[in-house]
């Protein structure tokens, strides 16, 4: 397999180097660049692919209101757990994998709203608040005082 490589790489810069003019200096490394393309053709891209961390402004704008786009494979989506579950990572891996910083979102500014407003209008979250009738049904019992004696009513004459 080496043996075919080499060929090839041969024939590529000769073909190459036909067409365009590159000084000796560049030689070795046009050569090199080659020989390392070849070599990789038919490996999975996870063996080929060193994982760059992404820089301060592709963060940024993996965050759009509607959807977090992912670093895994470049689609939007409005929660990303579910997402990184399929790849079989959680979210602090992701985040570690990627270089995000901690409080790096989980889910979408606008899903996260709209999700909040809703809970509110159902009430969740806040202690609900007794009905009138409900209050006096479940009012304390006002406790007699120790030490005096208790009021008995006269009956009306």
């Amino acid at each position: 397999m080496t043996d075919k490589i080499i060929e090839l790489t041969a024939e590529i810069a000769a073909s190459y180097l036909g067409a365009n003019a590159v000084s000796m200096n560049e030689l070795p490394t046009l050569i090199k660049s080659i020989h390392a393309a070849l070599s990789t053709v038919g490996q999975t891209p996870s063996e080929t692919a060193v994982e760059t961390k992404p820089t301060a402004a592709q963060i940024r704008k993996s965050i759009t209101p509607d959807a977090l786009i992912s670093f895994i494979d470049g689609q939007p989506y409005k929660m990303l757990k579910r997402h990184l579950t399929t790849y079989g990572e959680t979210v602090a891996s992701y985040k570690a994998k990627f270089g995000l910083p901690i409080d790096y979102p989980t889910t979408a500014p606008n899903y996260s709203s709209a999700r909040s407003a809703m809970a509110r209008s159902l009430g969740l979250g806040y202690a609900r608040k007794a009905t009138t009738v409900a209050a006096e049904d479940t009012a304390p019992v006002p406790r007699r005082k120790a030490g005096r004696p208790r009021k008995v009513a006269e009956a009306p004459r």
